[in-house]
Parts: structure tokens; C-alpha cells; sequence
């Protein structure tokens, strides 16, 4: 049982780290090329217009001001309206219609990689320098060497393009419309009640689930397969085998418990990398996630939604990051110490 003063140090310790992080983008996005009043206003613009601009969104002031301003805003949640991507429309609308797409992505691609990685990785030790083990060793090796941006487009020609089988963009099929209950939407269709459209979000999820899945499942079932040899070696293991246990129970009873520790650490990790190859994934496969989203601001100089998403990036981070630790100290008490 995971105490409430473990849980409470662990949150608090996620406060300097936010408040460093709100700084660094604060500081980044003022310290890049590009005038957000001429964004506003537009290049044709009057100057008379741009210096009105920029003194409504308060830019004339000192940066310090600015700066406490910005964390205030950080501190309620308000993070403005949106220059180009919607126009006049609060920012925290914008993500809570986009972040439920991107973090249905990458939950499925987690549990993708977790599917499949978990067991060839303790098959791979069990059957340690056999056949089973290097096919399994090159599968990863592969798995985790194809990038996504290379991945995608080859799964689309073979499932889309040539055998037909596989949509080829978008999160659910023309003909149906489901309203937006969690914005989850394998969930808001199965909570309609709509078996036919539960369908077609699954075919849709399909290819960008796997090609997140693919790098997951290499690198969970490498990082399974060392953890595990490692512990399979260890006295208490002998010992368990040599008072008449059974391989299997006692590879599954004691071995895997303290094999999945370092394993914690790669998706926990991996989730943040999870929500960054969204980016790539959902460019090739056209879901308008929150991963399209932040490409767009950048590239429009959308400075509030720029902000917002990246600090979203990194609350997401910090609590998988917590949601680790719990994981630690309830696989091994000691850690809680």
C-alpha cells in the first residue's frame, strides 16, 4: 500500500519542475525571431494597428511583468485566446477538443508495445541463445531501427493501397457522427451504443496504433529480455527451483515482479516520447491531435497556443513520471524508503 506522504512528496516535488518548465517556454518564445502583434494584426497591417495590438496584449511592459503575468495566467489555467489556428478562441478549448485524440493514441500505442513487448521479451530470456530468442532479438532490433516517418507510409500502401483493407486517415468513417461525450472516441461510440461506428474507429486506429506500437513493443521486449536474464540468475531464484517450484511459476511468481521495475522506468519514459512521435503519426495519418496542433501554431507564430500545448506536453510528462513512482514503491516497498 502506497503511503499518502510518499504520494504528497511526489507532488510536490512536480512544482519547481512545472514552474521550470513554464520559464523556459516563457523564455524561449520571447527570445525567438517574430513580432506576435504583426501576427494578429497581419503583415498589411497599419503600424498604428500593430503598436495598438501590442499594447492590448500588454508587450510594451517590462518583461518581468510579463513574466508574472504569464505564471498567473499558467496558475489558473488561462492561457488567452488563439491568434491564427481559431481566432478569438480561448486556448483551453482548443486542447480539451484535441488532447483527448492524441492521448487515445498514445495510451492504445502503449498498450500496443505492452501487448506484445511483455511476453517476447520474458520468452526471449526464458528461451535464452536459442532460435526464439535471436528472432525475437531481431524483430526488436528492427522494430525499434524504423522510424515512424517511414513506417507509416509503407503500412498505408500495403493495408490501404494494395490490399484495401485499412483506411488510410481520420479517426472514424464519413457516414457516422458521434457526439463528443470524452472525446475519446472509441468510448464516446461505445457509449452511444453504436456498434457500427465502434468499427469504423477501430479500423481508423488501427495502422497509427501499430506504428506507435511497433517501437513500444521493441523496446519494451529488449528491456524485458535484459531485466529478466539478469534476475532469473539471481540466488533466490536458484533456490526457488532447487525446492521443487515449478520453471514456469517461478519465473512468473518471483521473477517477473522484480524484472518489471526497470521496465516501469522505459514506459514511463516512453510515454513522453509517445506523445512526440504523435506528431509524426498523426501528420501521416491526418488526426488532428494535439501533436498536429502545436506544428501548426508554430509554424502560424500562435504564441498562446504555442505555450499552452508545450506546458500540456509537460504536465503529461510529470504525472506518468509520479504514476511511476507509485508503480515502484508498490512493486517493491523498499523504494518507498
Amino acid at each position: 500500500m502506497v503511503s499518502k506522504r510518499f504520494v504528497a512528496k511526489r507532488l510536490l516535488l512536480l512544482v519547481p519542475v512545472l514552474f521550470g518548465v513554464a520559464t523556459v517556454v516563457f523564455a524561449i518564445l520571447h527570445l525567438s525571431p517574430g513580432d506576435p502583434a504583426v501576427a494578429i494584426a497581419g503583415n498589411r497591417a497599419s503600424q498604428a494597428f500593430v503598436e495598438q495590438v501590442r499594447a492590448d496584449l500588454g508587450l510594451n511592459d517590462p518583461l518581468w511583468q510579463q513574466y508574472v503575468r504569464f505564471l498567473g495566467d499558467v496558475a489558473t489555467f488561462n492561457f488567452g485566446e488563439s491568434y491564427q489556428i481559431q481566432r478569438g478562441t480561448p486556448v483551453s478549448r482548443i486542447l480539451a477538443d484535441r488532447l483527448p485524440i492524441t492521448i487515445e493514441l498514445a495510451v492504445l500505442g502503449q498498450l500496443a508495445g505492452l501487448l506484445f513487448g511483455l511476453p517476447l521479451g520474458i520468452l526471449s530470456a526464458v528461451k535464452q541463445d536459442t532460435w526464439t530468442d535471436h528472432l525475437t532479438r531481431i524483430g526488436a532490433l528492427s522494430g525499434i531501427s524504423i522510424p515512424i516517418y517511414w513506417s507509416g507510409p509503407l503500412l498505408i500502401l500495403l493495408f490501404a493501397q494494395f490490399l484495401g483493407v485499412l483506411p488510410t486517415s481520420g479517426r472514424i468513417g464519413s457516414a457516422h457522427f458521434i457526439d463528443a461525450v470524452t472525446g475519446f472516441i472509441l468510448v464516446d461510440t461505445l457509449l452511444a451504443g453504436d456498434v457500427p461506428a465502434f468499427r469504423s474507429a477501430f479500423r481508423h486506429l488501427l495502422l497509427p496504433v501499430v506504428v506507435l506500437g511497433i517501437y513500444q513493443m521493441a523496446l519494451i521486449s529488449r528491456m524485458m529480455r535484459s531485466s529478466m536474464i539478469e534476475v532469473i540468475r539471481q540466488d533466490y531464484m536458484r533456490t526457488a527451483r532447487a525446492k521443487g517450484q515449478g520453471e514456469k511459476i517461478t519465473t512468473m511468481k518471483h521473477g517477473l515482479r522484480n524484472a518489471f521495475i526497470p521496465v516501469i522506468t522505459i514506459i514511463g519514459i516512453q510515454f513522453g516520447a509517445l506523445l512526440g512521435g504523435a506528431v509524426l503519426t498523426e501528420t501521416v495519418f491526418e488526426i488532428n491531435g494535439i501533436g498536429t496542433l502545436l506544428v501548426s501554431a508554430i509554424n502560424q507564430s500562435d504564441y498562446p497556443v504555442v505555450q499552452a500545448t508545450v506546458l500540456v506536453f509537460a504536465v503529461l510528462y510529470t504525472l506518468v513520471n509520479l504514476l511511476v513512482d507509485v508503480t515502484y514503491s508498490v512493486l517493491d516497498p523498499r523504494i518507498e524508503q
